[in-house]
């Protein structure tokens, strides 16, 4: 894989997959709204419900996906995701050129964007924890946290350009064709993908264990592309790459020292033999004589007798709930969890309200707006590039206990935002300071995700972190709204603030995960036992 520190030709194509698909999903930033409010000319309330429903309903269909996807190849559903996410925009411009486009239509695109995003985000974690070596992980997921951070400040201001030039539906052309590069990207990866089978559910460790090497590498989640970007304003901790569909979204948007729970992976490679009595892959019961014993069960042209791939296993209702189980009861992931998913919706709830404030009440032009979220995202540039070098010096621990709490401490200043250049520096100031945090602690937290994850719990795990991120800051936005509108937009955003400081408690709980056991020949070498008296 990785050789001479590098981290190999198949991460390289993940990476330029995801590359590219992020910078149509920036490019493209606020499509839906606009079209909304320039073609269909509807008003605040529709635009309000266009996001929230995006969110909301895509989250609560992809939850069965999860279980679904885990046993599958990966890379087959991130190619098919791209490709649905792709024929669903490409009916926007289809109906609008011939004057048929419609609000519902609408709000079904994006509901199937956000689902489609969901299950791609959760497998292509799953890639690349098998494609990067664990000492590799943390740089991998800062190259992905760069990228975000590159796209989001570069996107926006050309997209918006383009819409100017060309149309309201330029941006999501070259969206959907983004898409189609992605795929063919994730197509050139080379290799076989491993194929799990389903094992009992581990206990997650609880004993405390000593202390760890501080540089010890982390697995990650490979960033992840939502329904829609988040506000350019309003980053948030990632829920792993995938098209990066999470990255600027503190949301969803990930140390390998550690190793997962004992989970088997079996490789298609080392298929398993059926015997008389199992089911067949043929859906015969094996009790009729086509058990594969008088080679008329094989699937494949080669004798019966001889080895077949294990059948993907049924979906279970109890699937649907085991991401949610696991990671409740790990006791390294449960604060990162409940700790993310605030934070991200607390960033995310006030973005709506900063328009009105900075645009509507304070008189800052549209321009003005877009480049005092746009400049400060070069803080993701140096952030990124910081968290592997911090990981290596001081240890994954201490990185994410301090950059988590370090970056909620900057909203708040969003509150006293005033009219003229003042206010505007103070914006860029405040943004600069969150994203730089944000894009150190990011990389860390989506390594230490899938390091705890087990192989074949990767997709059910994360499909339920970014569910839970969506419908959370989906909830927090409606209710920020109702906020502003009893009170003031400034006093709104104020609330955020304040409670974001409150947040770190979650992370106090945060302790060195612990060591899995020993192997058994491991033991025995540490303690050997001795030779018995002749």
């Amino acid at each position: 894989m990785a050789r001479g520190g590098g981290l190999g030709r198949d991460f390289r194509w993940l990476w330029a997959a995801y590359s590219v698909s992020a910078f149509g999903t920036r490019l493209s930033f606020d499509a839906f709204p606009l079209i909304a409010v320039l073609v269909l000319h509807v008003g605040p309330t529709e635009v309000s419900a266009l996001a929230a429903t995006g969110l909301a309903v895509g989250a609560a269909v992809a939850v069965p996906l999860g279980p679904w996807v885990e046993f599958r190849p990966k890379r087959p559903v991130m190619i098919t995701m791209d490709l649905v996410r792709c024929a669903a925009l490409l009916t926007v411009p289809a109906a609008y050129a011939l004057d048929l486009l419609t609000f519902p239509q609408l709000l079904l695109v994006s509901v199937i964007v956000a689902v489609a995003d969901i299950a791609f985000t959760a497998a292509s974690g799953a890639c690349l924890k098998s494609l990067v070596p664990p000492e590799h992980l943390v740089a991998a997921n800062g190259r992905f946290e760069a990228t975000t951070w590159t796209t989001t400040m570069l996107g926006p201001p050309l997209g918006g350009a383009a819409i100017g030039l060309f149309g309201p539906v330029t941006t999501l052309l070259t969206d959907a064709a983004s898409y189609l590069l992605s795929a063919a990207g994730i197509r050139a990866i080379g290799g076989k993908e491993p194929h799990l089978v389903r094992t009992a559910s581990p206990t997650p460790p609880t004993k405390p264990a000593g202390p760890t090497d501080p540089a010890e590498p982390t697995d990650p989640a490979m960033p992840a592309t939502p329904a829609g970007p988040p506000h350019p304003a309003m980053p948030t901790d990632p829920a792993g790459p995938a098209r990066p569909t999470e990255p600027a979204k503190p949301t969803e948007a990930t140390a390998p020292a550690i190793p997962a729970p004992p989970m088997t992976p079996a490789r298609s490679s080392q298929p398993t033999q059926p015997t008389q009595g199992t089911a067949g892959t043929d859906g015969t019961d094996g009790t009729d004589g086509t058990d594969g014993t008088d080679g008329t069960d094989g699937t494949d042209g080669t004798q019966g007798n001889a080895p077949r791939p294990t059948p993907a296993p049924r979906l279970r209702p109890g699937d649907l709930l085991d991401g949610w189980r696991y990671l409740l009861r790990d006791p390294a992931l449960r604060p990162l969890f409940l700790n993310t998913v605030l934070v991200n919706a607390l960033i995310m709830a006030p973005a709506p309200l900063l328009v009105i404030l900075m645009v509507g009440q304070l008189g800052f032009a549209p321009w003005q707006y877009g480049l005092a979220f746009a400049l400060p995202c070069a803080g993701g540039l140096i952030g990124s590039r910081l968290s592997r070098r911090l990981v290596a010096r001081h240890g994954h621990h201490k990185v994410i206990r301090i950059a988590g709490t370090l970056r909620v401490c900057w909203p708040l200043g969003l509150a006293f935002i005033g009219p003229g250049p003042a206010g505007l520096v103070l914006v860029m100031v405040v943004e600069l300071g969150l994203i730089t945090c944000i894009s150190i602690y990011n990389p860390v937290l989506t390594t230490q995700r899938l390091t705890r994850t087990p192989p074949d719990r990767v997709v059910r795990t994360l499909t339920a972190w970014s569910v839970t991120g969506k419908l959370t800051t989906a909830a927090m936005t409606a209710l920020w709204g109702l906020l502003a509108a009893l009170t003031t937009p400034r006093a709104a955003i104020a609330a955020a603030g304040v409670l974001l400081l409150a947040t770190p408690l979650f992370l106090l709980s945060y302790r060195r995960p612990p060591e899995p056991p020993l192997p058994r020949d491991h033991q025995d070498r540490q303690n050997p036992q001795p030779l018995p008296k002749s």
